[in-house]
């Protein structure tokens, strides 16, 4: 399949914005990982550093398979030994960002406080991301993913009915800790670009996770938003904002928010004789309405529905498996996915030089 024909002004790897760049990731599992396999993308040269004892997924698993680790070079140094942290020290002198995901306190123990490594390399941008915050009295408990969406207010209010539903751990470490981690690093290193020193961005999985929702704060402030699960706009209370089952048991996604597309999509279940477009927001009607749309998608497969839809600005799309979306054609035709070794995730942010 023929790519877009923008595709030959894209930058090659040396002439990314972070080309030149060289970051130290200190071990760690999770966002720090994917923050800089983010930071490598954009074209930074990543040097991972392992204690001995514990090489990491790839070995484990085997290195093919550990993304998160793709495209970065890998060293082991002891860092609880004095060899090791010089070691450490050579490779900052020449690093521009340093990243850690340590609980708070350990970098400190281990001789790495920032304040003595800016001292010795002035221009560092060290990013810190801790689990629960470097304060309080959670800061130096163990925690994952679901714990911090807990936390934050944030998976109460997804899942079902009966139930909170942990979404994978994409919100709270990748979306909420690695994001602001980098969104951090990345200002640090422009106001490096203004003053000529580094600094130290410090955040956690738990910051994070809570500065994703200021939305949904603001909305149940202003009376818009439920605490109850399956009872809003965004959350699957909506009938035409949720997953509907399909005759093959499959699963069709719609998001028909607006009028002029819900009006689209009951043309498309062929009910907009039945069903009155023009309550759409009327609460009262949701049950009945999401009765309705259950009984009509059930009668096709999720294909059907998707060839259906297709052309039709009404928001409703196939739920696709992995190994479905590495092959989608809209997928390929923006090259979302590579091949090699397998299918997996590539580069999603395009730069091209202005013309």
């Amino acid at each position: 399949m023929a790519l877009p024909q923008d595709r030959a002004a894209e930058l090659p790897r040396a002439e990314l914005p972070l080309a030149g760049l060289t970051v130290i990731e200190l071990h760690a599992i999770g966002p720090v990982p994917f923050a800089g396999r983010l930071l490598a993308q954009l074209g930074a040269e990543v040097t991972r550093v392992s204690p001995p004892s514990d090489p990491g997924l790839g070995v484990r698993l085997g290195p093919q398979f550990d993304l998160l680790n793709s495209g970065k070079q890998s060293i082991a140094l002891d860092l609880k030994a004095a060899d090791g942290i010089e070691r450490l020290h050579q490779r900052l002198a020449a690093a521009d960002v340093l990243l850690e995901g340590f609980r708070p306190g350990v970098l400190e123990r281990l001789g790495l406080a920032p304040r003595s490594l800016l001292e010795r390399h002035r221009r560092l941008v060290i990013g810190r991301l801790s689990g629960w915050g470097d304060r309080g009295p959670l800061a130096a408990r163990a925690g994952h993913d679901i714990n911090y969406l807990a936390l934050s207010g944030l998976l109460l209010a997804i899942g079902e009915r009966n139930a909170p539903v942990p979404p994978l751990n994409l919100v709270a470490d990748f979306g909420g800790g690695a994001m602001h981690l980098v969104a951090g690093v990345l200002a640090q290193l422009v106001r490096r670009s203004i003053s000529g020193a580094g600094g130290e961005v410090t955040t956690s999985i738990l910051a994070g996770t809570v500065g994703l929702s200021p939305m949904f704060y603001g909305m149940l402030a202003g009376g818009a938003w439920q605490i109850a699960r399956q009872d809003n706009l965004l959350d699957g209370g909506a009938p035409f904002y949720r997953v509907y089952r399909c005759a093959d048991s499959r699963f069709v996604a719609v998001g028909a928010l607006e009028p002029k597309f819900y009006a689209q999509l009951l043309r498309v279940l062929e009910l907009d004789r039945d069903v009155d477009a023009a309550r759409q927001y009327d609460r009262a009607s949701w049950d009945d309405i999401a009765t309705r749309f259950e009984q009509r998608f059930a009668t096709r497969s999720r294909d059907d529905w998707a060839r259906a839809a297709a052309g039709v600005d009404c928001c409703l799309a196939p739920v696709l498996d992995l190994r479905e979306a590495a092959a989608d054609a809209h997928n390929v035709a923006n090259g979302l996915f590579v091949a090699t070794p397998f299918p997996q995730p590539g580069p999603v942010i395009r730069f091209a030089d202005a013309a």
